[in-house]
């Protein structure tokens, strides 16, 4: 199955430097509205601005860390189940790295619950007064360690029970980070969690190869190795939701989502939510990726860079039921068709416009593609007998790690 949808930083939590609050309702209705199923549920430990519910109650001048918020969890699982409701995906993030230190946006270390300052407990996650908390996502503290995984414990209780659930670890921790990260992934299958868990990118400090080698059943890469121009295809050593922001923050366009699906992965969104023209089709172009994987046999299809002379498709090689789904960014091209008997359904879509065509191709040979019109164009090639019915999908059916 393919994830894909668009995510807010204020999904969970009211930020201070966005008042009026965030229509959680709303966003749910705007991501369905473009066929989406996946949202990314934000978390912050802190920030340079005042941030409301806090996952520990705050008793006077600090928070209690012996305490949890009743607030912050009910709200969480509220919107985690709502979103389930709706068809969602929804990735639980745990930690937030832009939390801990300044990352050029202001340092909201002085806000955060694990500051000397801010708690009644006499917890200090900056023993070396350097003025930032990147100590709090290692291992060096064993105290806040320990509280960590109280919190994480707390979060598995909350919303574990849910099959559309995954975990993310932590947003954007620094480079330093991927020993505790990875501690955190075993502590949590250590607790029984069931559902996939995620490493993402870090920053700074990226190594993607450090993700890939880590224990995460799935994977954010940062930028480097072409993730945003030419995604490597997908050599099932790790699903791999790949997430506009850690290649650009925010940016990436249509041509973007049909390349990163079409090699394999799940393209994810990091959305403002405003009315930009190339963010809109990129929204849209995501609920299309949607739609056409479950036209396909999904599951038996691999990326091929070479069978199609723009490098991008997917290609289900089982005798009978052969599927091959191409990108053409200029709308023409050759495909190599001589692995395959017989003739194939060849049907056209225009991403921009939504302009269809069909027509019926001879396979056994190298074939050049022109689309209905002289722009860009998916291509759907199917045996004419093996058409699968598009019809009502099971409403977030649970997530199994195989």
């Amino acid at each position: 199955m393919l994830l894909t949808g668009s995510h807010h930083w204020d999904v969970l939590i009211d930020n201070g430097e966005r008042l009026g609050g965030f229509d959680f309702a709303r966003y749910l209705d705007r991501l369905a509205s473009w066929g989406h199923n996946f949202i990314r549920l934000w978390t912050h430990e802190a920030w340079t601005h005042e941030l409301h519910p806090r996952p520990y109650l705050r008793t006077g001048p600090g928070f209690d860390l012996s305490r949890f918020d009743p607030e912050y969890f009910a709200r969480l699982r509220q919107r985690v189940v709502r979103a389930g409701e709706r068809g969602f995906y929804v990735a639980v993030m745990l930690f937030n790295g832009w939390s801990i230190h300044d990352k050029g946006e202001g340092n909201p270390w002085d806000r955060h619950p694990f500051h000397r300052r801010n708690n009644v407990n006499g917890v200090d996650g900056d023993p070396d007064a350097r003025g930032d908390g990147a100590d709090v996502h290692t291992l060096r503290i064993p105290a806040i360690t320990r509280l960590q995984e109280v919190y994480v414990a707390k979060v598995v209780e909350t919303v574990g029970d849910l099959d559309h659930v995954l975990w993310e670890i932590s947003n954007e921790s620094p480079g330093g980070s991927i020993d505790w990260q990875t501690h955190m992934v075993r502590f949590l299958r250590g607790l029984g969690a069931r559902q996939p868990i995620g490493i993402t990118a870090c920053f700074p400090g990226n190594r993607n190869a450090a993700l890939f080698r880590s224990p995460a059943d799935w994977v954010s890469p940062g930028n480097k190795g072409g993730w945003r121009r030419s995604p490597p295809p997908a050599d099932g050593s790790k699903v791999v939701l790949v997430d506009t922001d850690h290649l650009w923050g925010i940016g990436g366009g249509r041509d973007w989502v049909w390349k990163t699906f079409l090699r394999g992965h799940h393209p994810i969104y990091m959305d403002p939510l405003d009315d930009d023209p190339v963010r809109e089709e990129a929204r849209r172009a995501m609920g299309d990726t949607l739609r056409v994987s479950q036209r396909i046999d999904l599951a038996a299809c691999v990326p091929d860079t070479k069978i199609c002379s723009s490098g991008y498709t997917l290609v289900n090689r089982t005798p009978g039921r052969e599927e091959i789904l191409a990108w053409l960014p200029k709308g023409r091209g050759r495909i190599d068709l001589r692995w395959v008997p017989g003739r194939l359904d060849a049907e056209w879509f225009e991403p921009r416009a939504g302009k269809r065509g069909v027509e019926t191709l001879v396979a056994g040979g190298i074939t050049r593609l022109a689309a209905p019109w002289k722009s860009e164009a998916i291509l759907l090639l199917k045996r004419p007998d093996s058409h699968r019915r598009v019809g009502a999908q099971p409403v977030t059916p649970p997530l199994r790690v195989l």
